[in-house]
């Protein structure tokens, strides 16, 4: 069965930093992509970034420079390192894993992923 757990949401100050990990189990890690999405109140899910197995990276245009998503196969583990945040990155945000063993390359849609996790909240305070 696959788990994916986050941790590492919290509440910062704008142009802080918040480094968010997602622990996977239940499937061979290194085979899937992962991705990040977000959700505030009100607003729709919203593709954050993601890595493909092979380490390819996709980001949204509007987090570009200042997230950085990772992978650590050895530790079943997804970063997504977050810098200079911003108010309106202030969302639950959630690691998903692909459907399938390396995927069709459509990182940014939420089809794409069959797994997710409870989510994590990122507030930033202005």
């Amino acid at each position: 069965q696959v788990q994916l757990v986050e941790s590492g949401g919290g509440l910062v100050q704008a142009g802080g930093s918040l480094r968010l990990s997602c622990a996977a189990s239940g499937r061979t890690f290194s085979s899937y992509a992962m991705g990040w999405f977000r959700q505030a109140p009100g607003k729709e899910r919203e593709f954050v970034a993601a890595v493909s197995w092979s380490g390819d990276i996709t980001y949204v245009d509007s987090v570009k420079g200042r997230f950085t998503v990772s992978r650590d196969n050895a530790k079943n583990t997804v970063y997504l390192q977050m810098n200079s945040l911003k108010p309106e990155d202030t969302a639950g945000y959630y690691c998903a894993q692909g459907a399938f063993p390396y995927g069709s390359g459509r990182y940014g849609l939420a089809g794409e992923y069959a797994q997710w996790g409870q989510g994590t909240q990122v507030t930033v305070s202005s």
